[in-house]
């Protein structure tokens, strides 16, 4: 839980564990530290002076009364003076705290115990893997996903850069229908395991953006509506967590399970190269997400159901895939514990991630001021957790390269009676 209370009590633990992330927060700390030494000597002189008007004013009516005139007159002078003292006090406060939720918003969430030491993706650690790699007839020529789009007609790239940029395809025919039959066959999933269905708005305001960590981390990354100052949304978890912004939920509405479709738009700055050919790496795609809010005793024990229930996904749809434990240095600014799904892409020759399910802890709920009352009556932070269940690209390249054959493309059992065909065939033998 990042809050100054946190830090001022765990100092040596708190840097210890930041480091992980290889976040050096020493100089840091220290300084919120002076600064919260200055704001609680700041809040005792304004306490003081305040119980000093109080006492002063409470005094003027009894010296009237008195006949001590020149008393009462006195004293009268010292609580104007009291006033004004308070007035410039409590301005200091207030940018005090203010200067040290800016400070404080720049150090990502505290790691959990169990992350993993790293800086890069290499360091991952490997907790399962599951299904068999395609085995493809001897002589067949397997091809990328973006060859087969073309062959088979169902993406656009070129249209898309045509009508806006790259990076935004147009799905076509068969193609479309994919996009579609994935998309409610992760959401009827969904429902299936308890989550409740929304359907939020695909912009928000600046307070949604700093709830759930966006900004000011990832604010280069997020498209900008200048004249709104609204954000198109990179993820449904930025609405659907925000529901619950400045709410007290009940305690006994836990585990609060919502999933949601929506478009993402995401800027990806500085992506280049042959990893992001094809669906690899887009900036408008859609994704199914699983949202909860939970208790701080039981949200671990969520995220391992939530782990699975996203492996039973890929399970289903019988891509070969492993399941990685992050480690600091690949692991988000606002997340405890991340688990990463890749699936394998033999056309490609590697692993495609398709899924991120991570605890927050009550690094969102600070923020978001989303509460509950426990037993004693007294207010506290839930947790806060998210994956992806599923995002679309990804998954539809694996999909398309794994099982291409020379008589097409087929489709999984699972996904049938929602595209509705069981193969895609060149379309003039359709």
């Amino acid at each position: 839980m990042l809050t100054i209370k946190y830090l001022l009590e765990n100092t040596e633990e708190a840097i210890k564990r930041l480091k992980v992330k290889h976040v050096e927060a020493r100089e840091v700390i220290e300084t919120l530290r002076e600064l919260d030494e200055v704001r609680r000597n700041t809040q005792s002189e304004l306490d003081n002076s305040l119980a000093e008007q109080n006492r002063l004013s409470k005094e003027i009516g009894a010296l009237m009364r008195e006949g001590k005139r020149d008393d009462a007159e006195q004293s009268k002078a010292r609580v104007a003076e009291l006033k004004e003292i308070s007035k410039e006090l409590d301005i200091r406060k207030k940018e005090l705290e203010e200067t040290i939720q800016r400070t404080l918003v720049e150090l990502p969430n505290v790691p959990h115990s169990s992350v993993p030491e790293g800086r890069v993706a290499e360091d991952n650690v490997v907790e399962r893997s599951g299904g068999e790699r395609k085995v493809f007839a001897e002589g067949m020529e397997v091809l990328p996903h973006w060859e087969l789009a073309k062959k088979y007609d169902l993406i656009d790239f070129e249209l898309g850069v045509k009508i806006t940029g790259a990076g935004f395809p147009v799905y076509k025919g068969m193609g479309a229908r994919l996009q579609r039959a994935l998309i409610n066959f992760f959401l009827d999933n969904a429902r299936e395991a308890g989550y409740l269905e929304v359907q939020p708005p695909y912009v928000v305001n600046e307070d949604s953006g700093y709830g759930t960590g966006q900004l000011p981390d990832k604010e280069g990354q997020m498209y900008h509506c200048g004249l709104d100052n609204l954000y198109l949304i990179p993820t449904a978890e930025v609405p659907v967590t925000n529901i619950f912004r400045d709410v007290i939920v009940d305690a006994k509405d836990f585990p609060i399970k919502c999933t949601a479709y929506s478009a993402c738009f995401r800027r990806e700055a500085g992506s280049y190269g042959k990893d992001v050919r094809g669906l690899n790496r887009l900036h408008q795609f859609d994704k199914v997400e699983i949202v909860r809010i939970d208790h701080p005793e039981h949200s671990y024990e969520s995220l391992r159901e939530m782990v699975d229930y996203v492996e039973s996904l890929v399970q289903k749809l019988e891509l070969p895939y492993r399941i990685l434990r992050l480690c600091g240095g690949d692991m988000s600014f606002t997340s405890a514990l991340t688990f990463d799904f890749e699936v394998y892409s033999q056309a490609q020759e590697r692993w495609l991630e398709v899924s991120s399910v991570s605890n927050f802890e009550s690094f969102q709920a600070n923020r978001l001021k989303c509460r509950f009352k426990n037993e004693e009556g007294r207010t506290e932070l839930c947790h806060t957790l998210n994956g992806s269940a599923l995002a679309l690209p990804r998954i539809v390249a694996a999909l398309l390269e794994d099982n291409q054959t020379p008589e097409g493309i087929i489709i999984p059992e699972a996904l049938r009676p929602y595209t509705g065909f069981d193969i895609i065939r060149l379309p003039e033998t359709k």
